[in-house]
């Protein structure tokens, strides 16, 4: 599968780029691993931030509201307890919940490569993402002339201050280097826009492994 590749003025480049079959040519007949994966990178990155209270940690309640016997009402040792008002909290979140999911390194390989193969029409690769004085409005230009609209994810070798200052004032647009590829970036993006450097490090790092059995070539 060949892509058009354009220069890092935003022109067409003369030659195209041949992808990787073993990489971004799977066909992909189950996206249940695709899920997991996910899944997985949204619960590894949630926060634990929600904690309540027992009743023994609410402030107050250490005399009895009532003597036990004579009134009538149902017997209370603290209006700290947790049918009150105010009262503690039963079975509520302590702060150590862990709500990360494990999946293996090979399946979370195979779910990039299907996730590559499944958006690989939406894919665009350039020479570089190295312009001039590295500027917002430089970054803007480059990406109306390659065309892309909508939610847009840039891969590049590796992250630096000029990339992060040429593009962090641009909305709907994400950086991220190759090396932390994952697939909730790929599926949320409307066009991927993936340096040729980059796609050369994509390339050796997930078609180096094994194909399983389940996946077949285009």
């Amino acid at each position: 599968m060949s892509v058009q590749t354009y220069t890092k003025s935003g022109t067409k480049a003369t030659s195209t780029v041949k992808l990787d079959k073993s990489v971004f040519g799977l066909q992909v007949s189950n996206h249940e691993l695709i899920k997991q994966a996910y899944v997985a990178y949204l619960a590894n990155g949630r926060l634990n931030l929600a904690v309540a209270k027992t009743r023994g940690q609410v402030r107050g309640g250490g005399r009895k509201p009532w003597k036990q016997k004579g009134t009538g009402r149902a017997r209370f040792g603290s209006s700290r307890n947790p049918i009150w008002r105010g009262g503690g909290i039963t079975f509520g979140p302590t702060g150590n919940e862990n709500y990360s999911h494990k999946i293996t390194v090979s399946a979370k390989h195979l779910a990039l490569r299907q996730a590559l193969s499944i958006c690989s029409e939406k894919i665009k690769v350039v020479e570089s993402f190295a312009f001039m004085e590295n500027k917002t409005k430089e970054m803007v230009g480059f990406l109306n002339k390659i065309d892309t609209k909508g939610r847009i994810l840039c891969v590049v070798s590796e992250k630096d201050s000029a990339k992060e200052r040429a593009t962090k004032n641009i909305p709907d647009l994400k950086v991220v280097s190759a090396k932390y590829l994952n697939v909730y970036d790929i599926l949320n993006a409307d066009s991927i826009i993936i340096s040729q450097k980059s796609l050369a490090l994509i390339t050796s790092w997930l078609g180096a492994h094994k194909k399983s059995t389940n996946e077949v070539e285009k």
